[in-house]
């Protein structure tokens, strides 16, 4: 498929980027891309150096992106909501020899780069970048090297640590799953933030390489996400299932009056969809909805809505053949039906590794497929089905309980926002099921709605699966993503109970 600068040549006055802080055109963004690469060159950057990003989702984001991708570097964008000491153990593990912020993250760029041995280049967005790129000529290098990206994982164990594979050489072969027109001019709306896996690969890459323009949200917000639909024609979007939730929790009157008809693509990931939230979005907007199970480390699988519609729940059939098992802890594989860790395969060609934590990489490895702990299983019809994550798992009385089938049920209700279930202590059963809920705009919390909500659960699951116990919070804990960091409940939750204070 064409580069950016291909596309340049072909569609130069074509917008590449739609922002709040500033548009690019395709011929702007390959000369900005060549003058960042020059520019870092000529400060000591050579091929196989890393370089750190801390920015919002502007153009100067992409800019970085195309000028590593060109010049050789390894990218590391970094989660600007981290903590200045946060950023600066990225900044020194990743061993980056420049970092790049905008102005409202410069401070913990800053303090970073001065934290670490290696960085020896700042540039900020607003200031010294744009006088980095004036020096420079925007022509084509001369010798160009393929560089790559290196995220981090969001360090839900420990630190976090760097997916990294060596850049690619050669063309890599792409299935247009999304239909773009292949002669350019589509428009992908970019809902997250670029930092992350998804939002970088669905919302930027694979939208650059078919001539579309990538239109960014700084911030996500339902109502503006489609206002933004309407206003630029957007054809395609990534969202993750709170994003849904959000849409659809807006007054009817509000959400229909918007034209989203341009829409042709839908895609969600990133964490368990609801299967009655998933089917009002396919009611909503018609079967553009597609479904993929995919990590930082590598892809899984996708599902169109005609597909999901006839197997409700499924993340859809293994992208390639033998691409994903569901295996017991040593990978062996498990008969169909039966739940177990969900399993991904990356040959030798394909093959990462946590920068510099060896025994990290062998953790999650056995032979050519590798878990992050995520659990599911396989029906007869190969139709892979997600539980939830090990970390997840509520055992009570001996029995296990994957609490992403209970967030869905409550979902339902109409008096549940959001919602988290978890596992705590109990001395009689080990754990129970408890329900941190979030609730709905205009309800009041109350025992008797808690009382309900457990007696709505009971009438649509097994027993042992409902809540035992319901709690109320103005807000619950979220990831920039949208992810809940259950984490933080179970730990609050259990502390708490520790004190005898719930």
């Amino acid at each position: 498929m064409p580069s950016v600068s291909e596309w340049a040549q072909r569609l130069p006055d074509a917008a590449a980027v739609i922002s709040p802080s500033g548009n690019r055109t395709f011929a702007e963004l390959d000369r900005n891309a060549n003058k960042l690469a020059r520019a870092l060159r000529s400060r000591g950057l050579v091929a196989g150096d890393a370089v750190a990003l801390l920015c919002g989702n502007g153009p100067e984001f992409v800019e970085v992106i195309q000028a590593a991708q060109r010049a050789g570097f390894r990218l590391t964008p970094i989660n600007w909501h981290l903590t200045a000491d946060e950023a600066a153990y990225i900044v020194a593990d990743c061993e980056a020899r420049a970092v790049i912020a905008d102005q409202p993250r410069a401070a913990v760029a800053e303090r970073a780069c001065a934290a670490s041995e290696k960085c020896e280049v700042m540039l900020t967005i607003g200031e010294s970048y744009e006088d980095a790129l004036d020096a420079e000529s925007a022509d084509a290098l001369e010798d160009p090297a393929p560089g790559t990206t290196m995220l981090y994982t969001s360090g839900t164990t420990g630190r976090p640590k760097g997916v990294h594979r060596p850049p690619a050489t050669g063309a890599t072969p792409t299935i247009n799953l999304a239909g773009y027109n292949e002669d350019g001019g589509d428009r992908h709306l970019c809902t997250g933030p670029l930092y992350h896996a998804a939002p970088l690969a669905f919302s930027l890459a694979v939208p650059l390489t078919y001539g579309a323009a990538a239109v960014l949200m700084e911030s996500w917000d339902a109502a503006e996400a489609l206002r933004l639909i309407q206003e630029h024609g957007v054809t395609h979007t990534h969202m993750v299932p709170t994003m849904f939730h959000r849409l659809l929790a807006l007054p009817d009157d509000v959400r229909n009056s918007f034209d989203v008809s341009s829409l042709r693509h839908v895609l969600h990931g990133a964490a368990p969809c609801p299967v009655s939230v998933k089917r009002r979005m396919i009611e909503w907007l018609g079967p553009i909805v597609w479904e993929y199970y995919a990590a930082t480390e590598g892809v899984g699988s996708f599902v169109d809505s005609a597909t999901w519609l006839a197997h409700p729940g499924t993340v859809g059939k293994p992208f390639m053949p033998e691409q994903v098992i569901v295996g017991n802890h040593d990978g062996s594989e498990l008969p169909r039906g039966e739940i177990g860790l969900v399993y991904l395969r990356a040959p030798e060609a394909m093959r990462f590794t946590y920068f510099k934590d060896d025994d990290k990489t062998a953790s999650v490895f056995r032979g050519e497929y590798f878990t992050l702990g995520d659990v599911g299983y396989m029906d007869d019809e190969g139709y892979l089905y997600l539980t939830d994550r090990s970390a997840n798992l509520i055992i009570s009385g001996g029995v296990n309980i994957y609490p992403a089938e209970t967030d869905s049920v409550l979902l339902e209700h109409e008096a549940v926002g959001d919602v988290a279930t978890i596992g705590v202590p109990d001395e009689e059963w080990g754990e129970i099921v408890l329900a941190v809920v979030e609730p709905r705009a205009g309800t009041e919390p109350s025992s008797a709605l808690a009382d309900e909500l457990i007696y709505f659960c009971r009438q649509r699951l097994a027993h042992y699966k409902c809540p035992r116990r319901v709690e109320f919070v103005d807000t619950l804990p979220r990831q920039d993503n949208g992810k809940i960091y259950k984490r933080l409940l179970r730990d609050r939750y259990r502390s708490l109970d520790r004190e005898g204070a719930v």
